[in-house]
């Protein structure tokens, strides 16, 4: 039997952390949590904030993805820790939820930078997004090889936007940024809970450096390779987002960033003449490759459980000419469309997409404590920095964070949890067709 090809270095491992983080979340998000918390203080701490989980995860995920160099990642930290029925709740919930609902996310932030140049109303931009997702669907069901072509050319164009909205607020921005003072448009009701909705946005932003773990089994020497690029991954991201948002915050005022839906455009375009054209061009193609990506790669988590029988056999299913799981690809297509025309807006998708991830984050992360002493003598490559308090950090904040979601948006959480149960009955259905197959 053919196996992986492990031809993935250490560089290629560190790009896919930080190219699966920066998608369109530092670009979309920023109104959202300046509305919640309309403070500069406030912001770059809840930016900050982010940084730390996704650190404190990271170095977490390390010492798993080192005990567990295969490919799967968190797929396998789960199932390894509690058994096969929360590693498929786990692939269930990339399809019926995180991956489908980034799409729809992706595919809007799409159109509403495309609307910097054609003037859309919402209903055009939801017309807009569904025929991005029609169009990669098709490209991606006649060639697999658009994946890595988006991968490496689109990668670059957003550097290349980022790198131009930190020099803008940095070498020509205003130079007396206070860190104390509120927006006018401070809410009342401003405070810890508004906090923790405006961290939904931030690890929507972060989500990405776990994906360095997935690819374990096409890594050469992965107990080392896969901790190193999630730790250095996270650790640049963190960086960035926190340069980019002062940026923001240097060229916009705070009542500016809350009213923008198009806030990297508009904020370069205050100093450099079309220079928003250009930021919000090189955000729409970037963001439009993001979601090809998405497109090709993940229907293939949902092929190879169909594939080992954990899955519908049809879904398993190969095009005979273009040699593509097709109706994998389709599936997530038109589930992230149902979700575009559900809930409509950013805000809506990035809470319903990022409640449920985050619980599955913390779960995986958890496991630690589990391999520490069911696995007390195995040797580990790479063990977490700061155990236990690194892991512990992580867990709470995002127990914290679960919980404030819960009581904020109860509405966003049990429609991600009622599609996630359904997945029960599926589970339950394959396990007793394939028994071998879910233990």
């Amino acid at each position: 039997m053919a196996k992986l090809a492990k031809e993935l270095t250490l560089y290629g491992l560190i790009m896919v952390a930080i190219g699966s983080c920066i998608g369109s979340g530092i670009f979309v998000t920023p109104s959202q949590i300046a509305g919640l918390i309309p403070s500069t203080s406030l912001i770059l701490l809840v930016w900050a904030l982010g940084g730390l989980i996704a650190l404190t995860g990271a170095l977490t995920f390390g010492e798993l993805g080192a005990l567990f160099p295969k490919a799967g990642g968190i797929y396998v930290f789960l199932k390894e820790a509690y058994g096969g029925w929360l590693g498929f709740l786990y692939g269930w919930a990339y399809l019926v939820i995180i991956t489908s609902g980034s799409i729809a996310v992706l595919s809007l932030a799409f159109s509403h930078y495309l609307s910097f140049f054609i003037p859309m109303d919402n209903t055009w931009k939801t017309i807009t997004s569904i025929l991005t997702i029609s169009l990669l669907t098709t490209l991606n069901v006649f060639r697999a090889k658009f994946g890595e072509i988006f991968s490496n050319i689109f990668t670059g164009l957003k550097i290349i936007g980022i790198l131009i909205i930190i020099c803008s607020g940095f070498f020509f921005g205003n130079s007396d940024l206070s860190f104390k003072d509120f927006s006018t448009t401070t809410p009342a009701g401003a405070g810890l809970s508004a906090f923790g909705v405006a961290l939904t946005g931030v690890l929507f932003s972060y989500g990405g450096w776990q994906h360095a773990s997935f690819l374990a089994g096409e890594t050469k020497n992965p107990s080392r390779n896969v901790p190193v690029a999630m730790i250095t991954g996270a650790a640049i991201v963190t960086l960035i987002y926190l340069l980019v948002n002062t940026s923001y915050m240097l060229l916009l005022p705070v009542d500016n960033i809350i009213l923008s839906e198009k806030v990297a455009a508009e904020a370069v375009s205050t100093i450099i003449p079309y220079g928003g054209m250009l930021v919000a061009g090189l955000i729409a193609i970037s963001t439009f490759g993001t979601i090809g990506i998405y497109t090709l790669s993940a229907p293939r988590i949902y092929y190879a459980m169909a594939d080992d029988g954990l899955f519908f056999k049809s879904i398993a299913k190969v095009h005979p000419t273009f040699r593509t799981p097709v109706n994998a690809i389709l599936i997530q297509s038109g589930w992230s469309i149902l979700l575009l025309l559900f809930w409509g807006t950013l805000e809506n998708l990035i809470t319903y997409t990022v409640s449920v991830e985050w619980i599955f984050f913390t779960l995986a992360a958890a496991g630690i404590f589990i391999f520490r002493k069911k696995l007390k003598d195995t040797e580990r490559p790479y063990k977490t920095f700061g155990y236990p308090v690194t892991p512990l950090i992580f867990i709470i904040i995002n127990t914290w964070f679960i919980i404030n979601i819960m009581i904020n948006k109860p509405l966003h959480m049990a429609i991600g949890f009622c599609f996630l149960l359904l997945g029960v009955p599926v589970f339950l259905y394959f396990k007793r067709k394939n028994p071998q197959k879910t233990n």
